[in-house]
């Protein structure tokens, strides 16, 4: 007994010679092949339900409510190394400028005197001052963000040598330069003082 699934033709049993254009094969294996065929139309059709899409966009808000405050994290500390480069470049500038001048450069000049390239950005403004430029000068970073943190830096003279120290604010609202408190020097020992912790030199 011969039927025809398209181009295939199905006997019970294998028939010597096949008509022309035609493949043999058994009935189990048609059975097999149909099913295989009318399963791939019904998946043409098929698509996300609606509780699928709800799981999906459910995991998508967990994940964004414990990935975005750490990224604003992260975004705020890329923000403060600008500080804590310049301020800490403006140290060992002032180191050299001593070397030459054995003066610290301070004032309203000093950022031109060092010629470094530092300028106020919109994250920090960096000012140079000292009482006795012969003895010392605080290298300052003011936030201008009050999420960010301010930085402070100084050289001194001691001995005929110019150390150094870095210190970053403890909380983000010590911002401006005034409110940055300035790191000591006690018999040569250099240290951060106020709500200031070192973080280099």
């Amino acid at each position: 007994m011969l039927f025809k699934v398209g181009k295939l033709l199905v006997t019970r049993n294998e028939s010597p010679t096949p008509p022309n254009g035609h493949t043999q094969m058994k009935a189990q294996i048609a059975a097999k092949y149909i099913q295989f065929l009318s399963n791939k139309k019904a998946n043409k059709n098929s698509g996300f339900t609606l509780i699928e899409l709800l799981v999906v966009i459910i995991i998508i808000g967990i994940l964004s409510a414990i990935a975005l405050p750490s990224f604003l994290n992260q975004a705020a500390k890329a923000r403060a190394s600008e500080a804590r480069t310049n301020v800490g470049a403006m140290n060992r500038a002032q180191q050299a400028y001593y070397l030459e001048n054995q003066k610290f450069a301070n004032g309203a000049t000093a950022m031109a005197d060092l010629a470094i390239g530092i300028k106020d950005t919109a994250n920090y403004a960096y000012t140079a001052t000292s009482t006795d430029p012969t003895l010392d000068v605080i290298n300052k970073g003011a936030a201008l963000n009050k999420d960010l943190k301010g930085h402070v830096g100084a050289s001194y003279s001691t001995g005929g040598q110019t150390p150094t120290i870095l210190c970053e604010a403890t909380t983000p609202a010590i911002t401006s330069a005034t409110n940055l408190p300035s790191p000591s020097n006690t018999a040569g020992v250099l240290a951060c003082t106020g709500a200031t912790a070192k973080v280099g030199n």
